[in-house]
């Protein structure tokens, strides 16, 4: 059985078990979280809400709050002698799903 599950603005497809990296979460790690279903799919089928399925959970335990890799930016002015650098490291939460009830 899998699920697609909407946190952060973006949508991912869960099974039990999985570890996904989502946008930070305000929540401490070992805690648990749950998300709403837009869609469950399994051996009968596919079942899409609208928006979401009622009735239906998926709980995960945060593993650790992180921030990935750092991107660098580059600002450049040719002939101007203008340029500037900036980093940005995008924070996240790890999470490992434990559960989706249907």
């Amino acid at each position: 059985m899998y699920a697609i599950i909407e946190t952060g603005g973006k949508q991912y497809k869960v099974e039990n078990g999985d570890v996904i990296y989502a946008e930070l979460l305000k929540a401490e790690a070992e805690q648990e979280v749950s998300f709403d279903v837009i869609a469950i799919g399994g051996d009968d089928g596919l079942t899409v809400g609208d928006p979401y399925v009622k009735g239906a959970v998926v709980t995960g335990k945060v593993v650790k709050n992180g921030k990935g890799k750092k991107i660098n930016i580059l600002t450049y002015k040719p002939k101007k002698g203008y340029m500037k650098r900036k980093g940005h490291r995008q924070p996240y939460t790890k999470i490992e799903i434990t559960a989706i009830n249907a």
